[in-house]
């Protein structure tokens, strides 16, 4: 510990002196940097002690019990609303406030409790998830025994086990395992979405240390990298007497992921908790507001601006008017603490703020809350067409505060793996020595089909067809035996057993075609090796050295044989190779290298003399590669026994060296995978999950671009993309990528600032010269469409300061984008680059823990739930179950929600405004006094009982078209992208019918009533008239809830007549009390006296008609001559019966002319009942504006507005029973 600048040294650290690199030191006020390694004493708790690692619990929450109340506080004043009603609040606790402080007090601390009730409900389930985490038990060694510990009590240097499908708590080092050669299988589903499962291998040197009585005896120290986020690298060193071992990836077990067949591993904890490479990942989960949340902010703030013009002209009034003279109000000198008139002005300024503070109306928050959480729950959670019946998994909203924002987004990141695909390979097609095998057609040959008009014929199963999990091959000419009449029999048979035996599978269970089951590191491979099994080369046993395979009709039709392998050689395939070899040895002693690889390596690599089988080969790649398939290509080479020999002395050499073993390995590959015989090429379907191609076509015409951002390879991503058809041929593509020469050499020269250097200039003269392209062609009239395909090398230099701009403006121009090989900070850069740079609303989803950045980075995080892991839905803002429930999420619940919220803050606004404004209209008919004009029960009820659940219904079931033609016209989308109903324009208008509303209910009233008299004969009174106007303004403004509703419920007229209902009960209940603690003598009586006049009856009846009527005019022209979108729609299907909704496509025969076939489209337009109220006004070029969608050309006519003012509506066609 340090005092007063000075060192204090531990004792104790004097006897460690081996252990105080690792340690922090402060001197004084400063630390130093942390050294570049960590040091780990294994089974030595002692020994660690003085470092202070981090533990291993961890905590997602965004509250403590010490931060709960101001961070919550913090987050419900983050509202402009909540602190200017706190201001009211302290205000109208003041002698000048005309109002009671528990109208403004008491509703403020309703809302502040409502909120932090539901965030504090939040916050409690994120923390029991993380309860559950932390207390999940693990084995860890202590006293030569395997003893049951909570996650949270793990610590750094903690030898422990873990068995089989258990988790990894820790980021740990992995020494032993009970399957051969020291490996084991782990899965990574919950790091990156893929379910195949991945191989690791410990030390030779640690597989010992299995048993507790062994594991004990291990005193290793670690030397590794400090904690980060990268979670394909790890460096470092285990120091075991005196002997140095590398380590990498291979000896790493990250926390998230889970062990499979293997039956327990042993291993040492090197980051814990929060360091660990997953968390490292993770951003602190962020309070998102949604992008109208602030833009209520700024119309807040404007109608604070209006409040404060009318406080004052009331204040400048009042300065002006009040005279002491005036003897008739009974002013005298002492009641005047001050002389002057800005003394005056200055204190009726505060007394109109108090008075005019329901213009910004509080429930408005806590109505839009509850809102939101009824369409979440509700709506959202239970919508049949997003439950996944497969899963048994239904959306699930896990926030309700972004459900408008859903209606707004414009950019879409996606992962690929397990979002866009179902990550399930299929073996369909393959081609074996020049002749292409397989018949079936794949999706993105039925989306091109469709798109250039063609009928895709329904494929005709083959009597002998066999359909299994990663085989969908039809062609009966290699099935069940048939390849035995091939004209090249010999060359199948290599093509099976190159597929049977040149890969590293795992097969479990019985050893019978029908129960065995294989682990792959890939599903390609598992999917190449069940293609062999059903081809009649059943793989069903593997050791160390050998393979066994079951191999049918091979020596005559019938006959079944089992073949022993043995594997001499296995040259793995790694991001450089693009290759995996086998070297095997037949029964017979012959000597074979089997080879599978892409095209570009494997044909630099064949033997002389195969130009012709290369070509045609070629051709049926090109054709693989069009319709989506993954391709690969197979050659063997017969070895020489002698040449073998030499060979593997140098291989083995290679193997066992301690410096740049990789290279030499690759070194000695290239001396023997030479001179090969291509045998033919594969062709694997990377299934796509259902619904995703037409998913992102319907996004697309809705205005939505995509981006894909994946850790897969450049050529896998591309694939997928084309797939998907997010990349088509007619698009111009810049790619992006670090396999270039000039990287390579500098890469091969293996200086790290020289490798940057050169990627970065190589990266910046490719993002010029495409930018400059993009703007060329955005700059043509007819120039394509543009995609961009990035890797993760390049990315990185991409997104430096002094290039991000140029990236982003590229992007931009693109309307799709594919960035490969990007690691999860990387997909929460270009995230936030979007979100920030260009202000766009965007949305992420994928899968897998390693999307957890990307997903907290958007405005929006959507997460897939199922079967791949759950940290992506744990971070998310929604949950859904496949990537093509997008569509209903964005195109109905979120454009449905946007409507609804916009309407509902508009609806709020209106009716506070026209609430305010008559009071306003009253201080000039008192000298500006600050006189009320309203009892103070009228006035606090007015928002709470009186309109509140008129708009509450309004923000529930509004609904302008119905949900199927919301995904049948995906443009009305763009309404939601381009703010249309939130606009300066739309406030503007709104104001306008507040105010001439207001004026109405007034100023009629006021002037019909100054000569007016009760029953009794005398005159009316202030509360008279006020009552009148009161209650003309609660019809009013309910009643324009209907105006303004699309589809009206019996929920509207109930909730529209309560709350007029709810107003003249309580007006007969309220002024039939008087007591003596209250001011209730001001309207006591006063609704009997007004029921028993005709004058009140012809007033309320008149009078809301009267306000109503500019807005009803409104409407119409708005409609008729400058509609939306959807009002479009709505005419479009407004006669159609309910029988007859959905497309219908009527067969007609080539011999129209395109005159003749030009109307008959137009006259085919599909129509729909519509469930609008309202206007039944034809919209003058609704054809042209819906045909040019379809393709078709109708040109508006001059005299449209006319003829179809004049139509008389055609009757509607009865429904059929």
């Amino acid at each position: 510990m340090v005092r007063s600048g000075r060192l204090s040294v531990d004792s104790s650290s004097t006897a460690n002196h081996r252990r105080t690199p690792s340690r922090t030191v402060t001197l004084g006020r400063i630390q130093p940097q942390a050294p570049t390694y960590r040091t780990v004493y294994c089974n030595d708790r002692e020994g660690n002690a003085p470092v202070r690692f981090k533990v291993n619990s961890i905590s997602t929450t965004k509250y403590n019990v010490l931060t709960f109340l101001p961070k919550g506080l913090f987050e419900q004043f983050r509202r402009i609303a909540n602190i200017y009603f706190l201001a009211i609040s302290c205000l109208s606790m003041t002698p000048i406030s005309p109002v009671n402080p528990i109208t403004n007090v008491a509703p403020l601390s309703l809302v502040l409790l409502v909120s932090l009730i539901k965030e504090a409900f939040e916050d409690w389930k994120r923390f029991q998830n993380d309860m559950a985490i932390n207390n999940s038990l693990i084995e860890v060694l202590q006293d030569q025994n395997w003893v049951p510990i909570p996650w949270r009590k793990l610590q750094v240097g903690d030898i422990v086990r873990v068995k089989q499908d258990g988790f990894f708590p820790a980021d740990i080092l992995f020494l032993s395992s009970t399957n051969p050669d020291g490996i084991c299988y782990v899965e990574t589903a919950n790091l990156d979405g893929e379910t195949n499962l991945k191989i690791r291998k410990a030390l030779e040197r640690t597989w010992d240390y299995l048993t507790p009585e062994k594991a004990s005896e291990f005193k290793g120290e670690v030397q590794c990298e400090q904690p980060n986020n990268s979670l394909y690298t790890f460096t470092g060193n285990l120091i075991v007497q005196k002997q140095t071992l590398p380590l990498s990836p291979n000896q790493l077990l990250l926390r998230g992921c889970s062990l499979r067949n293997t039956e327990y591993i042993v291993g040492a904890v090197i980051f814990t908790g929060h360091e660990t490479k997953v968390m490292m990942n993770a951003m602190n989960a962020p309070s998102k507001r949604s992008t109208l949340e602030k833009k209520l902010d700024k119309l807040i703030i404007t109608i604070f601006c209006a409040l404060v013009t009318m406080c004052l002209i009331g204040a400048i009034g009042c300065a002006i008017v009040t005279d002491r003279d005036h003897y008739y109000l009974g002013l005298h000198e002492k009641d005047w603490e001050y002389r002057n008139a800005l003394m005056i002005a200055f204190f009726t300024f505060f007394t109109l703020v108090t008075l005019f503070s329901t213009i910004i109306p509080i429930s408005l928050y806590v109505s839009i809350e509850m809102i939101k959480f009824i369409q979440s729950t509700q709506f959202i959670n239970q919508d049949l067409h997003m439950y996944h019946a497969e899963t048994n998994t239904p959306a699930l909203a896990r926030t309700s505060n972004l459900n408008e924002e859903l209606g707004q987004v414009e950019y879409i990141f996606s992962d690929k793996t397990g979002t866009l695909t179902r990550n399930l390979m299929e073996f369909f097609k393959c081609s074996i020595g020049g002749t292409s095998y397989g018949t079936g057609v794949t999706e993105i040959e039925r989306g091109i089909a469709q798109r250039n008009g063609l009928k895709v014929q329904e494929e005709q199963k083959s009597t002998g067809a066999i359909r299994e999990k990663g085989f969908n091959f039809d062609d009966p000419r290699l099935m069940r035996g048939a390849w035995r009449n091939e004209a090249n029999p010999d060359l199948c048979k290599e093509f099976f057993r190159c597929l049977a035996i040149c890969h590293t599978v795992l097969p479990e269970g019985d050893e019978s075609p029908e129960k065995v089951v294989y682990q792959a590191a890939s599903p390609d491979e598992a999917a190449l090796v069940t293609a062999a099994k059903n081809f009649g080369f059943f793989f069903y046993r593997r050791t160390p050295t050998m393979v066994y395979v079951r191999e049918s009709h091979v020596e005559k039709m019938g006959k079944i044989q089992d073949v022993a392998y043995e594997i001499l050689n296995v040259l793995e395939f790694n991001s450089t190779r693009k290759r995996q070899s086998v070297v095997c040895r037949f029964p017979d002693g012959r000597l074979v290298l089997y080879c599978k690889g892409a095209d570009t390596v494997i044909f630099e690599r064949l033997a002389n003399g195969m130009d012709d089988v290369k070509k045609v080969t070629r051709e049926h790649l090109e054709q693989f590669g069009a319709s989506g398939l993954r391709t690969l290509c197979l050659a063997y080479k017969d070895l020489n026994p002698e040449a073998y020999e030499s060979w593997n002395e140098k291989f083995i050499q290679a193997k066992s060296a301690l410096r740049d073993r990789e290279k030499k390995l690759d070194e000695a590959a290239e001396l023997i995978e030479k001179d090969l015989i291509l045998i033919g090429s594969t062709a694997i379907e990377d299934k796509l999950q259902e619904g995703v191609p037409s998913c992102i076509e319907t996004l697309s015409r809705a205005g939505i671009k995509i981006w894909v951002l994946t850790g897969d390879k450049m050529e896998t991503a591309i694939n997928i993309a084309y797939a998907c058809n997010l990349i088509n041929n007619e698009m111009k593509q810049f790619i992006i990528s670090s396999e270039t020469d000039a990287i390579r050499e500098a890469e091969e020269r293996g200086d790290q600032v020289e490798i940057a250097r050169v990627i970065k200039e190589e990266v910046k003269k490719e993002l010029k010269k495409s930018l400059e392209e993009a703007q060329h062609y955005m700059h043509t009239v007819a120039g394509p469409k543009m995609a961009l395909i990035i890797d993760g090398k390049c990315l990185m230099h991409a997104l430096d300061p002094s290039l991000r701009i140029t990236l982003l403006s590229l992007s931009l121009n693109c309307s799709s984008v594919v960035c490969c090989r990007v690691s999860p900070l990387q997909k929460a850069q270009v995230t936030s680059l979007v979100r920030k740079g260009a202000k766009k609303i965007t949305l992420s989803i994928g899968d897998g823990a390693n999307d957890v950045s990307m997903i907290q980075a958007a405005h929006v995080g959507v997460g897939i739930s199922g079967m791949e892991g759950m940290q992506a839905v744990m971070a998310s803002d929604f949950a859904i179950a496949q990537f093509r429930f997008l569509t209903d999420l964005l195109l109905v619940h979120g454009r449905w929600s946007y409507l609804r919220i916009c309407k509902v803050v508009m609806y709020f606004f209106y009716k506070n405004l026209t609430f305010t404004l008559t009071q306003f209209w009253f201080t000039f008919r008192t000298g500006f006094s600050g006189q009320r004009f309203y009892d103070d029960w009228f006035q606090s009820l007015y928002n709470v009982v009186f309109t509140a659940l008129p708009v509450i219904v309004l923000g529930l079931f509004e609904k302008d078209v119905s949900a199927s033609l919301s995904k049948r016209y995906p443009e009305l989308y763009r309404e939601g992208i381009r703010n249309s109903f939130f606009k300066w324009r739309v406030v503007a208008i709104w104001a306008a019918s507040a105010v001439y509303q207001s004026l109405v209910c007034y100023h009629f009233v006021t002037a019909s009533a100054f000569g007016g008299k009760n029953s009794s004969g005398r005159v009316f009174g202030l509360w008279d008239v006020s009552t009148i106007v009161f209650t003309c303004l609660v019809i009013a403004v309910n009643l324009r809830i209907l105006m303004m509703s699309n589809s009206i419920t019996r929920w509207h007229y109930i909730t529209v007549g309560g709350s007029i209902a709810a107003w003249l009960i309580f007006a007969f209940v309220y002024c039939g009390i008087m007591t003596p603690r209250d001011r209730n003598e001001n309207v006591y009586f006063v609704i009997y006296v007004l029921m028993s006049t005709f004058y009140f009856y012809f007033t309320i009846l008149l009078v809301p008609v009267a306000a109503l009527l500019g807005d009803f005019i409104f409407q119409g022209v708005e409609r008729w001559f400058s509609p939306y979108d959807y009002q479009i729609v709505q005419e479009i299907h407004r006669h159609e019966p309910e029988s007859s909704k959905g497309d219908h496509q009527l067969e007609i025969g080539n011999e129209l002319s395109p005159e003749e076939a030009r109307s008959y489209a137009i006259s085919q337009l599909p129509r729909e009942i519509s469930k609008h109220t309202g206007f039944a006004f034809d919209s003058p070029g609704y054809e042209s504006f819906f045909a040019s969608q379809l393709g078709i050309y109708a040109p508006q006519k001059a005299w449209d507005v006319a003829r179809r003012a004049s139509m008389r509506s055609r009757p509607k066609t009865p429904k059929k029973n």
